[in-house]
């Protein structure tokens, strides 16, 4: 277990969220080359090669568009087409639909439809690429490299730091000069939300809360100069009356920590933090309310939260963003043992509030009710907490969009904002005081942390319940129970654990920055 578990710690070490294995010897000249075309609006039928597919095109003496015209129907958004041999620096051209042209904001799909177009095909011809094993692959920017950029990256990303076999490692070169700084920033974007994924997909035997806080101080060692991290252990959750808390963590043999980043990257050390919060359980049992079997390997990533929150940070870091951002993680498993908490027990969190716990398996927002209570400390400006909250979430909004519930319509706006940018949507969820009688209406404390008519709204009574721990004007709460994970409806990302909503954090962000 230990060995493999450093392995998974020293691929994060190593940068190695995009897909690795050793290439074979005779393919590492071999590069590769992904272009992109546009539908023509003007004739039915043409294509609009991208200002990099034009320059290729011209230096095969149009042999692109000629193959494209006689191979087939017009390539529609997403589809591809595999070309060989037609340029000598680039034995394999991958050539992929990007719809039409300058689609711009969708009101309907609250996306930028143009950069979700770009990502989908940048993806779709880097997968295509990879699977010929080609180590080398240079990408057309598309007239927008950061999105160009962010979709290659997340279409390779493979979890497969623990298998014999692994995918061809593929270095990804932006295709001209166009536009470097967005390219890298793309980049960066991507390798944060792939070291959310990398966090999430891990098996829980390895990735245990001390284990998580050690890869999160490894990744931030370079930037030691603007970051602060202290890994709170028991004593001093203890010491800080985090009763709540301690609720949850006592049925395991783990030991919680309590995680804390500080990123100090504005030029005014009195300007307030942004504060984030993640839901850190590291394997979620249900503890006495224990889970059914199926699928409950799954939640070795119920700390998707503190994934995304602390990824964030680590990417905030690495674009040298000039705002300070406090990052808060409360870890630990979530366990049966005859140590565990029952269902009926009453436990006190830090604000002194007493809470019913009729459901251990309503876990999170117990560890979340004393972070949020710890970090309104710190005087921020704003409070986002993260967290694979409730299935209702899922069950609503499947995973098209994180659920945000706010008592603040300056965040929400903020949030919205960035979510449109960045593709990855939120939408904005009901917070009324029909959702708090349901949670305040306990019969031995003062709250209970399910609601009283049990799964009825039950990701508005979960808000509901964070609320009674938050004085601060402006405070979001996002739940990411349905963008958990991705079978096939985000096109670039595999199947597997998503890392979602690490880019619209990042992105929000850089707003909040400005």
């Amino acid at each position: 277990m230990l060995l493999v578990g450093r392995t998974v710690q020293t691929a994060v070490r190593r940068n190695l969220c995009r897909p690795f294995s050793a290439s074979k010897n005779y393919l590492h000249e071999r590069k590769g080359l992904v272009l992109g075309v546009f539908e023509d609006e003007g004739e039915e039928g043409r294509l609009h090669l991208t200002e990099a597919a034009a320059h290729f095109n011209q230096s095969v003496s149009g042999r692109l568009s000629e193959l494209l015209q006689i191979s087939g129907p017009k390539l529609k958004k997403g589809k591809s087409r595999i070309f060989y041999g037609i340029h000598k620096d680039f034995p394999c051209v991958a050539v992929v639909g990007l719809g039409k042209n300058d689609a711009g904001v969708c009101g309907a799909e609250n996306w930028d439809t143009s950069k979700e177009s770009i990502r989908q095909g940048m993806a779709a011809g880097c997968q295509l690429l990879q699977e010929l094993e080609l180590n080398t692959v240079e990408v057309d920017g598309c007239g927008d490299a950061q999105s160009a950029a962010e979709g290659a990256t997340l279409g390779l990303f493979h979890f497969d730091q623990l298998k014999s076999k692994k995918k061809t490692k593929v270095s990804l070169q932006l295709h001209g000069s166009a536009d470097a700084e967005g390219w890298e920033k793309g980049i960066t974007y991507a390798e944060g939300q792939n070291l959310a994924r990398l966090l999430m997909e891990a098996p829980a035997n390895h990735m245990t809360p001390t284990a998580f806080a050690n890869i999160i101080e490894e990744k931030l060692a370079p930037h030691a100069q603007r970051v602060t991290i202290n890994k709170r252990p028991q004593n001093w959750i203890k010491e800080q009356q985090m009763g709540a808390f301690l609720s949850v963590s006592k049925g395991s043999e783990e030991p919680p920590v309590f995680l804390e980043l500080h990123y100090n990257g504005s030029p005014d050390g009195k300007q307030p933090p942004l504060l984030l919060v993640g839901k850190g359980i590291t394997f979620d049992s249900g503890g006495i309310s224990l889970k059914p079997s199926p699928s409950m390997d799954a939640m070795r990533a119920d700390m998707g939260g503190a994934a995304t929150v602390c990824a964030s940070i680590v990417t905030a870091a690495a674009l040298k963003l000039p705002v300070n951002i406090i990052g808060l993680a409360p870890l630990c498993e979530n366990m049966p043992s005859g140590k565990a908490t029952k269902p009926g027990d009453v436990v006190t969190a830090k604000n002194g509030k007493t809470i019913q716990v009729d459901n251990t398996d309503a876990e999170g927002r117990l560890i979340l009710a004393d972070a949020l209570c710890y970090g309104h400390s710190f005087n921020p400006r704003a409070i986002v907490n993260v967290a694979t909250l409730t299935g209702a979430m899922d069950v609503a909004l499947g995973s098209a969009a994180t659920g945000v519930f706010t008592n603040s319509n300056w965040l929400w706006e903020q949030l919205h904002k960035a979510s449109v940018v960045t593709g990855d949507r939120v939408w904005r969820m009901p917070l009324f005081q029909h959702y708090t009688k349901q949670v305040t209406d306990s019969q031995l404390a003062d709250l209970n942390n399910i609601g009283k008519y049990s799964r009825s709204g039950g990701a508005c009574t979960a808000a509901a319940f964070l609320r009674e721990f938050v004085t601060a004007p402006h405070w979001a709460h996002l739940d990411i129970a349905g963008v958990m994970s991705n079978k096939d409806e985000i096109p670039y990302l595999r199947k597997g654990m998503s890392g979602r909503p690490t880019r619209t954090l990042v992105e929000f962000a850089i707003d909040a920055s400005s």
